[in-house]
C-alpha cells in the first residue's frame, strides 16, 4: 500500500514517525509544509522540514520535539555576547544543517534535492519532500498588523490576536513533481495532527494538491484521513486552539473535521480520527458523512506513535475495502 502523509510541526513529525516505523520505506512519502521557512542571519531555516527529518532520523530533541538531541549553544552564546538577534534559538548541531542547506541552495540546488541529500546522510529511507521548491512564507494577520510567521510564533509567542493568514507567492508556487506523483499513486493519504491553518493549509493551497485529494473517493479504492490535533478543546501543542477561538470558532475535533470537510460537499476527507475524550462529537461527525475512528491519539512515546499509526492504517484499509 502506498501511503502519503501531510505533515508540519511536532505533531506531524510524531505521526510521520509512527508511519515510518510500520511501513516499508518505499511505500511511505511525507510531504512537508514550507510556509514557516524563513531567512535568519543570512541562513535558510526550514523548521517543519527539519523537525520531520530529525524525528524520522531519531536525532530530534526528546523533550521539545524540535531541534537536535545532545545540542550545545556555543555559537548562540557568542551571538548574544555581540548583541546579535537571539530571539530565534539556533543550536550548534542545528546550525550545521542551516549552513549546508544555504550553501547548497546558493549553488543552485533545489530545496527538495537538498532535503533528499540530508535524509540520505541521516539514514532516513522514506521519501521526504517539501510541498514546493518555491518560497511561500506564511504571513499572520493580527490586531497589531501583519507579522511574518516566526515573528508571530517565536518572537511574539503567539500573543497577538489572529485575524487571518496570507501565503505569499502561493498563486505562483509549483508543487515538487514527486509530490504530485506520490499523491496520484497513494491509496491512503494521512493528514497528520498538525495545525490545520498554518501547517496543512499551506500544503493544500499549492496548485494541484487539493484537486488530487478531492479525486480520492472510496470508489477509487483510496482514502483521505485526518487526525485531529485538538483534544478536549485544546491543542496538544501550539496555537491551533487559540486561532480557532480568535476566528470565532469553538476549538474542537469537530471544528477540525469541518475545516477539511467531507468530499461530497467539496471537502477532501473520507475518514476522520479523533480522541476518545471527544466521543460527544460522534453524532455531529456522522452528520458530516465521515467514517470515524475514535482512539487514544496522544503520542507521548515512540510506542504510542507506532500504535496510532497501526490503527490509522488499518482504518484506511477498512475504508478502501468498503
Amino acid at each position: 500500500m502506498k501511503v502519503v502523509a501531510l505533515a508540519g510541526g511536532v505533531g506531524g513529525a510524531k505521526m510521520a514517525s509512527g508511519l515510518y516505523q510500520i511501513l516499508p520505506p518505499e511505500d511511505l512519502t511525507i510531504i512537508v509544509n514550507v510556509g514557516d521557512d524563513f531567512e535568519h542571519l543570512g541562513l535558510k531555516i526550514c523548521p517543519d522540514l527539519d523537525t520531520v527529518c530529525y524525528t524520522l532520523a531519531e536525532i530530534a530533541h526528546p523533550v521539545t520535539g524540535w531541534g537536535r538531541e545532545d545540542e550545545s549553544w556555543n555559537a548562540f552564546e557568542s551571538l548574544a555576547e555581540l548583541g546579535g538577534p537571539v530571539w530565534f534559538r539556533l543550536g550548534d548541531r542545528d546550525l550545521g544543517t542551516h549552513l549546508e542547506r544555504t550553501h547548497l541552495l546558493a549553488r543552485g540546488c533545489r530545496l527538495s534535492q537538498v532535503t533528499e541529500q540530508f535524509c540520505r546522510a541521516w539514514g532516513v529511507d522514506s521519501r521526504v519532500f517539501p510541498v514546493s521548491d518555491d518560497p511561500i512564507p506564511t504571513l499572520v494577520l493580527t490586531d497589531e498588523g501583519q507579522l511574518s510567521f516566526q515573528e508571530y510564533f517565536v518572537r511574539r509567542q503567539c500573543h497577538p490576536r489572529v485575524t487571518g493568514f496570507k501565503f505569499e507567492g502561493i498563486e505562483k508556487a509549483r508543487p515538487v513533481p514527486e509530490v504530485l506523483q506520490a499523491l496520484e499513486e497513494a491509496q491512503v493519504v494521512v493528514i497528520c495532527p498538525s495545525n490545520p491553518w498554518v501547517s496543512i493549509d499551506p500544503i493544500l493551497k499549492v496548485s494541484g494538491v487539493r484537486a488530487l485529494l478531492k479525486a480520492h473517493h472510496p470508489t477509487d479504492h483510496r482514502a483521505v484521513l485526518a487526525i485531529s490535533p485538538i483534544i478536549a478543546g485544546e491543542a496538544v501543542k501550539g496555537p491551533a486552539a487559540k486561532m480557532y477561538t480568535e476566528f470565532g470558532v469553538k476549538p474542537s475535533a469537530l471544528a477540525v473535521a469541518q475545516h477539511y470537510g467531507e468530499q461530497t460537499k467539496g471537502g477532501i476527507l473520507t475518514g476522520f480520527v479523533f480522541d476518545t475524550v471527544d466521543t460527544n462529537h460522534l453524532e455531529a461527525m456522522q452528520a458530516l458523512r465521515l467514517k470515524t475512528l475514535i482512539t487514544d491519539t496522544v503520542m507521548k512515546t515512540p510506542a504510542d506513535r507506532r500504535r496510532l499509526a497501526e490503527e490509522v492504517i488499518a482504518f484506511g484499509f477498512d475504508l478502501i475495502a468498503t
